[in-house]
């Protein structure tokens, strides 16, 4: 026995009741593509609900969820490629830059043609800002941070001596182009920080004639348990200026703040006996004077121990007080 079909239905349809639809092959293949490969997903989410419209197949719900998950997944891989180009970037940046530790990265001063340091011209908020935030690594002995906000710049030279078993060093601190650098020196001073302290490492290569002292630990890894930002010769450059990358002579007699990168200065300095190549991202914040470089020529030629050109000092140094005068 057989029934009419519903009003609509083709004649002769059977039972009066019509075939279920099939899903769409397409709607399928759009939602498992978007798991794959999200675009082939998106493609395919658009091809299915355009047959789906024609033929009136099942799979909406299927080729609309490829399409959502196509969108987002395409969207998610954009910014995931674009964070991971900028972190790539910034590797190679940090790689390239003249690191400045006592660790396994050592710097690497170019021996050829290098420009002398710029003139100063002082920047309108010289001095008007120091911040001293504090550092990823602890401090390596008690210390307090020096003031923060507004320093004086004048006087502009500010006299300190470091005494050492190996001769005195006199000094003349620039406080009229690095003030928030001497600051930070003078503070350091005056509470003693340096007072029996070590200088760990001597360079006496062809481009770079230092003796690096000011790190408590006596390791090349300590510091005062803060940070600071560059000051002259970086002051004299934009950001963007490739001249930030390229070798200039700190001329021998220079007072210059060592770091491990862009604002991470502390209480590491070199003393520099002869000129030295490196880029202009070192703090310059005085020069030594007559019986400081005796004293530093002493010690170099000593050299270093265990031969080579970069390492322990072979005539041990040690601060037996730093104080300005």
């Amino acid at each position: 026995m057989s029934y009419p079909p519903p009003p609509g239905y083709p004649p002769g349809y059977p039972g009066g009741y019509p075939a279920p639809r099939g899903t769409n092959a397409w709607a399928v293949a759009a939602l498992v593509c978007a798991f794959l490969f999200a675009p082939l997903g998106i493609v395919f989410g658009h091809v299915s609900l355009s047959q789906i419209k024609r033929t009136g197949e099942e799979g909406r719900g299927l080729a609309i969820a490829g399409l959502v998950i196509g969108y987002v997944m395409t969207a998610v891989t954009i910014v995931v490629v674009v964070f991971g180009l900028l972190f790539l970037m910034a590797v190679a940046e940090r790689i390239d830059d003249v690191r400045v530790n006592d660790g396994s990265t050592r710097v690497t001063a170019a021996p050829g043609r290098a420009d002398r340091l710029p003139e100063f011209v002082a920047p309108k908020n010289l001095g008007a800002n120091c911040q001293y935030p504090k550092a990823d690594v602890p401090a390596g002995a008690p210390v307090t941070p020096p003031r923060s906000g507004r320093v004086p710049t004048e006087p502009a030279q500010i006299s300190a001596s470091v005494s050492t078993d190996q001769g005195d060093i006199g000094l003349q601190l620039d406080n009229g182009k690095s003030p928030c650098t001497v600051n930070n020196f003078a503070s350091l001073a005056q509470q003693g920080f340096f007072d029996n302290t070590t200088c760990h490492r001597l360079t006496t290569a062809r481009a770079m004639k230092v003796l690096q002292c000011g790190d408590p630990t006596g390791t090349g890894a300590g510091g005062p348990g803060y940070r600071f930002p560059n000051e002259y010769p970086s002051s004299q450059y934009r950001l963007s200026d490739p001249g930030l990358r390229r070798p200039v002579v700190y001329p021998r007699g220079t007072l210059v703040m060592a770091n491990n990168g862009p604002g991470t200065n502390g209480s590491q300095f070199f003393l520099v006996y002869g000129d030295t190549h490196l880029p202009p991202t070192y703090t310059v914040f005085g020069t030594i004077d007559a019986t400081g470089l005796a004293t530093l020529d002493k010690i170099a030629a000593r050299g270093v121990a265990g031969g080579g050109d970069d390492g322990k000092p072979a005539a041990e140094v040690t601060i037996t007080s730093a104080r300005l005068d």
